[in-house]
């Protein structure tokens, strides 16, 4: 998580700007599910330049909470009051443990909950009147190969997203008590009583030579990609992956200069009256 933070923090930057900027002076940023803190930091180091603010960390894993604690205090120190919540997003009584906010931000929560809609009217509870509620959720699967890696069949990349399609089917069919939802984001946000419903995406345009720090963050999305590949590709994709990812081999990943990162990420949004 730190090193997506890393090589991602540019853009965190970019969309934590463009939301604090629809907020009042000194707002409740509340993020569900922050993670090791990239966004958190991103939105603290806004809220900062605005005069400060307050954000509201939620997360049910200590150790990631404590990070995320770490890289607010780095960009804003004193300038922002930060508030840690140790619960879960699905957690029913989330509202009564977290102050009201002025922006909920939940990234790649939401999708993990057995029935989507009720994680988003638990969100928008959290919401004072005129809060917003902004959904990091789908996009456009990250690209990071060239067509040709010289290593079994041409075409990894494009098999490696067909199976993590499959895994990410898989996986919302294997929770307990899953409900299906249908529609877009923006219908859902919409039936949840928001307002102002609207949604914006943004590239995360690494590309070759990439740095070192990118091309290790791509071999971790590769091992990430080899579990969710495990029965799903074939033994020469497999193959071809565990090259990639030895770091004591001729094929490790980390040496090439043409890798690079390439995704669209994309933001839902709603406004409570």
């Amino acid at each position: 998580m730190r090193r997506t933070d890393e090589v991602e923090a540019e853009v965190n930057s970019w969309v934590a700007d463009r939301l604090v900027d629809q907020l009042p002076d000194g707002a409740t940023v509340i993020d569900v599910g922050s993670g090791s803190g990239g966004m958190s930091a991103a939105f603290a180091a806004a809220l900062a330049v605005r005069g400060g603010g307050r954000i509201v960390l939620v997360d049910a894993v200590p150790e990631l909470q404590t990070a995320a604690g770490e890289a607010v205090a780095a960009v804003a120190g004193d300038k922002v009051e930060l508030v840690a919540v140790l619960a879960d997003a699905a957690d029913p009584a989330l509202a009564e443990q977290v102050p009201a906010g002025d922006l909920v931000w939940a990234s790649r929560v939401l999708h993990h909950l057995p029935d989507e809609r009720q994680g988003i009217a638990g969100l928008v509870r959290l919401l004072k009147p005129g809060g917003s509620l902004a959904l990091a959720e789908g996009g456009l699967t990250t690209r990071c190969l060239p067509w040709d890696i010289g290593l079994g069949e041409p075409g990894l990349q494009d098999r490696l997203t067909a199976a993590q399609t499959t895994w990410f089917a898989e996986m919302r069919a294997g929770i307990e008590g899953a409900v299906r939802m249908p529609y877009g984001w923006n219908r859902a946000l919409a039936e949840a009583g928001l307002t102002d419903v609207g949604a914006f995406s943004y590239l995360v345009d690494l590309p070759a030579p990439a740095s070192p720090a990118v091309r290790e963050s791509v071999a971790h999305w590769l091992a990430w990609m080899a579990k969710v590949g495990e029965d799903r590709l074939s033994a020469s994709d497999l193959d071809a992956l565990a090259r990639l990812m030895d770091p004591d081999g001729p094929d490790w990943v980390g040496h090439r200069d043409d890798v690079f990162v390439l995704s669209a990420n994309t933001i839902h949004q709603g406004r409570l009256a």
